[in-house]
């Protein structure tokens, strides 16, 4: 049995070597007939700073790298808009 591997968009690369990605699922309530969307948030090793904030990337369970790092980036498999340039696009907007 090998490592976990989890695909999550990353929602903070301002550490050194560390990216936060968010990682999302559907479960079905246990009373009501509907589908929630739960997420969580792990801090994966980037050692090259390859992820940036809004891709979508593959990541794999290693050993714990640090407190609370246990998560190691595979490979980015979609490049994002990323924070930065959305939010200069909202202001944009805002002031036409």
């Amino acid at each position: 049995m090998g490592p976990r591997h989890m695909v999550g968009v990353v929602v903070s690369d301002r550490m050194t070597k560390t990216v936060v990605v968010r990682i999302t699922r559907s479960v079905r309530h246990p009373v009501y007939p509907r589908v929630i969307r739960r997420s969580k948030k792990f801090k994966v090793h980037d050692p090259a700073s390859q992820a940036h904030t809004g891709d979508e990337v593959r990541i794999e369970e290693c050993r714990p790298l640090s407190k609370e790092k246990r998560w190691r980036l595979v490979e980015v498999l979609r490049k994002g808009v990323g924070e930065e340039k959305v939010l200069e696009e909202a202001k944009t907007e805002s002031l036409t």
